[in-house]
């Protein structure tokens, strides 16, 4: 049974995607390999987050799929493990909610490949839409690697899965990476785009989804400071950090084969920077956000090819110690080849070539076992023209820029530095930090996890914070060429960095060629 306001929504395009203040409407998530990491660690939990906040809709059902001949109870035996594990709240203080939440999860033993048992998810989901007299609502999660992607995909299509119909809605969500290179990104989209509207899908990157992320655009536009220094006229230069204190763990067939450009740069990082770079939509919602982010990676050109070894660093972690303790290089992982010359750091500068960043630099950088998980956007002022406040007892005085510091994670905020005078005689300056952090200011120490904003939102339509198949494309035509050029003579050279240190001295003499330094994480 279908009431008037899921008709007008499906009828009126422009309300989906636009955030509004309301529940979802029921909707079944068929989870395809449910019983991976992900489900347990991330999915399930950030649902149970939800359901304790009272933001899941009614009758909302999670159907697992995966080849393990789980039984129901078996599944919600296995999530609550998981919930308990890894979720902000116990499923054993929070007993009731619970078990009204896991009285909702199925479990449909099956083969991606075989169509048959597509359609015992369909009967199920049908049986239950005339059973509870609700809309036949469906997200379709692709928690599976990617080389099932297609036969998922296809036999969607094959079993008319996937068409929104008057009964209820279709949405897809798939998981990075999305390709490995540009023409695999291209299939990807085809073969997507085969079964499914481009409107249907939502490519999820849980970085858009940390409360920091999100707030750049409110910090950016909603307060009147900012925009008319927020250029080229008074930034020097914008600095964005993603450092990981791991190690590639289990994951050396899949790092081995994509390294730290792939696996950070090409997703990560080139959504914070468009965020950072993008001018002024004409209105919060889906499109008009991601049409000004692909402006931005428009405006940017890839490295060229007799720039790449001024431009780029690429290295790989030696044996070092770790928070404490001595880890292994990454030539001695498990599983990696001992000639693998694929980086585990790297640091490029980047320019945007448009009216308002004209040759401001964008140095990006990020690396595994560093000697802490920091991501941080920082913006570089440019320095006083003039040293006026000369002190000769300050024999340290020097020019020192603002920089405004904005920490994704851990220990989320924003921080201002900016210069003061210091107590006593004399006009001697000092730095102090203006710092805003979300634990502070909102008495919490838990913030929501990523996956919970973002899958609330795939139940709204909301689709803000979810990469576009332009975005994905540009970026990896942004990213091609070096990826190749690093296969040539004209590649940097490979270089070490001893672990728990900030990198290799190559990513400092790529600052410090323009006199500038990193930020201290």
């Amino acid at each position: 049974m279908i009431n008037e306001n899921s008709l007008k929504l499906m009828e009126n395009p422009l309300r989906e995607g636009k955030r509004i203040g309301r529940a979802p409407e029921p909707v079944a998530m068929v989870i395809f390999g449910a019983t991976g990491d992900l489900t347990a660690r991330k999915l399930v939990p950030a649902l149970f987050s939800l359901a304790v906040e009272n933001r899941l809709p009614p009758n909302f059902r999670v159907i697992g799929f995966a080849r393990t001949p789980w039984t129901h109870e078996e599944f919600r035996e296995e999530m609550r493990k998981g919930v308990k594990e890894h979720g902000r709240y116990d499923p054993e203080k929070d007993r009731a909610v619970w078990d009204s939440f896991a009285r909702n999860f199925y479990f449909v033993p099956g083969n991606f490949r075989d169509d048959a048992d597509f359609a015992k998810i369909d009967d199920l989901l049908h049986q239950q839409h005339r059973d509870l007299e609700i809309p036949d609502n469906r997200v379709y999660y692709l928690a599976a690697p990617p080389q099932f992607f297609d036969d998922i995909v296809t036999n969607l299509g094959a079993a008319k899965m996937a068409e929104n119909t008057h009964d209820g809605w279709r949405r897809i969500v798939i998981e990075k990476p999305f390709g490995h290179d540009l023409e695999s990104a291209h299939q990807l989209n085809r073969m997507l785009h085969n079964v499914f509207d481009e409107k249907q899908v939502y490519r999820i990157d849980h970085y858009l989804g940390k409360e920091t992320v999100q707030n750049i655009l409110v910090f950016r536009f909603a307060n009147a400071i900012w925009e008319p220094i927020w250029n080229r006229n008074l930034v020097d230069h914008v600095q964005i950090s993603v450092a990981e204190s791991i190690g590639i763990e289990d994951r050396a067939d899949y790092y081995d084969k994509a390294g730290i450009v792939r696996d950070i740069f090409q997703n990560h990082i080139m959504q914070l920077l468009t965020l950072v770079a993008m001018e002024p939509p004409v209105a919060f919602q889906a499109d008009a956000i991601r049409d000004e982010k692909v402006k931005v990676l428009r405006a940017m050109h890839p490295i060229p090819i007799d720039q790449v070894r001024l431009d780029s660093v690429r290295a790989q972690y030696a044996p070092g110690v770790v928070e404490g303790k001595r880890v292994t290089g990454y030539l001695d992982e498990e599983d990696v080849p001992n000639t693998s010359t694929t980086p585990t750091y790297a640091a490029l500068k980047m320019n945007i070539d448009n009216w308002r960043w004209q040759d401001v630099p964008f140095y990006l950088r990020s690396g595994k076992r560093m000697p802490t998980r920091a991501t941080e956007i920082s913006i570089h002022f440019k320095q006083p023209p003039h040293l006026l406040f000369e002190d000769d007892s300050d024999e340290d005085a020097e020019l020192r820029p603002n920089v405004l510091a904005i920490r994704v994670q851990p220990d989320e905020g924003i921080a201002l530095r900016f210069e003061v005078k210091a107590p006593g005689y004399g006009t001697q300056q000092r730095s102090v930090t203006m710092d805003f952090r979300y634990g502070i200011s909102f008495g919490t120490t838990s913030l929501p996890d990523a996956y919970e904003r973002l899958l609330l939102d795939v139940m709204l339509g909301d689709a803000t914070l979810f990469a576009r198949e332009d975005e994905i494309e540009r970026a990896w035509e942004l990213i091609d060429p070096l990826l190749q050029a690093w296969e040539t003579d004209a590649a940097p050279p490979l270089e070490r960095y001893e672990a728990g240190t900030w990198g290799p001295v190559g990513a400092d003499q790529l600052m410090q060629t323009a006199g500038r330094h990193w930020r201290r994480l």
